[in-house]
């Protein structure tokens, strides 16, 4: 199963497939109701607007089923406490709301086919699935272009972290990590400690915490990639030297801040932050 979810995500192709396969129904949907408008418009049955447009349909809907595996896949791999989760869940819901009104549509003019023009109802399921396929687009490219979630995921070999594990050194100089100690190589844990969020990742040989957000843009490094002891940010690829922070290659310019690790009876503790994180 891990195989085929890595499948699903495009790491193989080294390229997001969700994003490539959307492009199909987007396409057909609105291409099925302008075949719609211009039935009205012609009322030609010879023209075979009506039959056109429900071939054009049926299309995008298959399409938009096939599309749709992809996209809960990557779906499942937000973080659960990640900012955007509730705007991808508003986009599946709106997604599939739409599929299901241009398929009812589709269901509706079926014995009609040879008509002079699409019958009132079904265009009319047809308009609204339209307007809401339209604002999920707009939320879809919200949720890559403005909260960055699954840039660079496919460039990834090992699982992301599900959530974010907030702990609190109550005073003390450092504090254990739960789930830190079973990281394995090329894996990363996304912690939260004292209110200062960090990355504590695994390499071969040790595990390294620090500040989770790329000095460039703000990508989110742990859902970066390791390369040996380099941090690759997941959005433009800025390298960081893990056991430093000092960057390795740019576009960022800025070193990364680091937090200590010590190990205790198996379990991996951080220093805690100063006021200054």
């Amino acid at each position: 199963m891990p195989a085929l979810k890595d499948l699903l995500e495009g790491k193989p192709l080294r390229s997001p497939l969700h994003p490539s396969l959307v492009h199909l129904p987007v396409a057909l949907f609105p291409l099925s109701v302008l075949l719609d408008i211009a039935s009205w418009i012609f009322a030609d049955p010879t023209l075979y607007l009506v039959r056109g447009a429900f071939l054009t349909l049926t299309i995008g809907l298959v399409t938009a089923v096939f599309a749709a595996v992809f996209g809960i896949v990557d779906y499942t791999e937000i973080r659960s406490d990640h900012p955007a989760k509730k705007t991808a869940t508003l986009h599946m819901v709106l997604n599939l709301v739409a599929v299901g009104l241009f398929a009812l549509g589709a269901g509706l003019r079926y014995g009609n086919l040879d008509a002079s023009h699409t019958a009132a109802f079904p265009l009319i399921t047809s308009l609204v699935g339209l307007a809401i396929l339209g604002y999920s687009g707009y939320l879809g490219g919200h949720l890559v272009y403005s909260d960055g979630v699954a840039v660079g995921r496919h460039r990834r070999d090992t699982r992301l972290p599900e959530n974010t594990v907030t702990v609190s050194a109550a005073g003390a100089a450092s504090v254990v990590v739960p789930g830190a100690a079973e990281l394995r190589p090329g894996e990363t844990l996304r912690a939260e400690v004292d209110g200062t969020v960090m990355t504590i990742a695994r390499t071969a040989s040790q595990t390294c915490a620090f500040q989770e957000f790329c000095t460039h843009r703000f990508g989110p490094l742990s859902e970066g990639r390791i390369e040996g002891n380099e941090m690759v940010c997941p959005w433009h690829r800025s390298r960081f030297d893990m056991r430093s922070g000092k960057v390795t290659q740019g576009p960022a310019n800025v070193d990364l801040r680091t937090f200590a690790i010590e190990t205790r009876g198996g379990r991996v503790a951080v220093e805690r932050p100063t006021k200054s994180a």
